[in-house]
């Protein structure tokens, strides 16, 4: 695997800035994939073998999907709504997996660890490259059950929903009251049609 520094200047130049979410998902990423055995995940035959599931929609994701190499469309970025700064790496030969939470006591020490810097922002960005991982972090070795239907690679499994007649892929299907629906027909949609 590459340095800190460069994977922290091409993750942010990917992101689009550098900030402490960067410097957070880019460690993040770092230690998850030593722990699951993968030091090559952006390459082959490593790019194969890492899911990574994020809880949060923040600037840390872009980090650890730069690092890790993993990506949504290639199915081994997957996204977990919760809200927490957080990523579990999974060894998909191995089975091997840990969850890295993101401390919030991270945030207090950032005055120990570069005391000299007035701006918060970049105070935090100085602190987060020097923390030691057990103030930055909490590890746990945690075990993760795929599901067949969420492993990269091509799309096997396909419905057609009995309202809209959409191709659902993936068992991403609703079975409700005997039909089988897609989830914007079984829940409701995020979006609303104009006409």
């Amino acid at each position: 695997m590459e340095d800190f520094e460069t994977l922290l200047q091409g993750s942010a130049q990917a992101h689009g800035h550098l900030c402490p979410g960067q410097v957070v998902g880019v460690r993040m990423a770092m230690l998850g994939c030593r722990l699951i055995g993968l030091d090559d995940p952006r390459g082959m035959p490593q790019i194969k073998q890492i899911i990574v599931y994020v809880e949060i929609d923040r600037c840390a994701t872009d980090a650890i999907s730069y690092v890790a190499g993993v990506k949504l469309g290639r199915r081994s970025l997957k996204f977990v709504d919760n809200g927490i700064m957080a990523a579990t790496f999974v060894n998909l030969e191995t089975r091997v997996a840990f969850r890295i939470c993101s401390t919030e006591e991270s945030r207090a020490l950032t005055d120990r660890y570069a005391p000299h810097i007035a701006d918060e922002n970049l105070r935090q960005i100085e602190a987060y490259k020097v923390m030691p991982l057990e103030e930055l972090f909490t590890v746990e070795q945690v075990q993760v059950d795929i599901q067949q239907s969420d492993i990269p690679g091509p799309s096997i499994f396909k419905a057609v929903c009995e309202k809209c007649h959409t191709v659902v892929r993936d068992k991403k299907e609703v079975r409700q009251n005997g039909q089988v629906l897609c989830r914007s027909c079984a829940f409701g949609a995020y979006y609303k049609p104009l006409k």
